[in-house]
């Protein structure tokens, strides 16, 4: 069973996925949730060290365009993720280990299938291994 990492915002994504929790909808036991206020507040060196020291994919549950923090949210995150597949690359891991998706605060369904979809395709890359 891959261990994933999952960031997720306050405000938005963190009731999506306490949804799919409260609603019994079944989803990895090795996904772990860490609450941020906004995803374009993560920085690429955060997914390396998760990598590095154990978990197999990182998960971004961004808000989308929902995000009361900053209006291009989004596209501040999405930097985020190319410079962090770009260091995991660089750094001997495949970048597919990193996916991003906009999670909002209904949407627990979403929530499970990414989840459930990204652990087959991390289960068939195998553990995180320098390469």
């Amino acid at each position: 069973m891959p261990k994933i990492l999952a960031f997720s915002t306050n405000n938005i994504s963190d009731p999506g996925i306490d949804l799919a929790g409260s609603s019994h909808m079944h989803y990895s036991p090795g996904v772990v949730v860490i609450s941020v206020p906004c995803t374009s507040g993560l920085k690429p060196g955060w997914v390396l060290h998760a990598i590095e020291r154990g978990f197999d994919g990182v998960f971004i549950a961004a808000d989308g365009d929902e995000c009361a923090l900053l209006p291009d949210c989004s596209e501040r995150t999405s930097h985020i993720v190319a410079e962090a597949q770009e260091l995991l690359k660089q750094s001997g891991y495949e970048p597919q280990r990193l996916k991003m998706a906009a999670i909002c605060s209904v949407c627990a369904e979403p929530f499970t299938n990414y989840m459930r979809e990204f652990s087959t395709s991390l289960a068939k890359l195998g553990p995180a291994r320098k390469g």
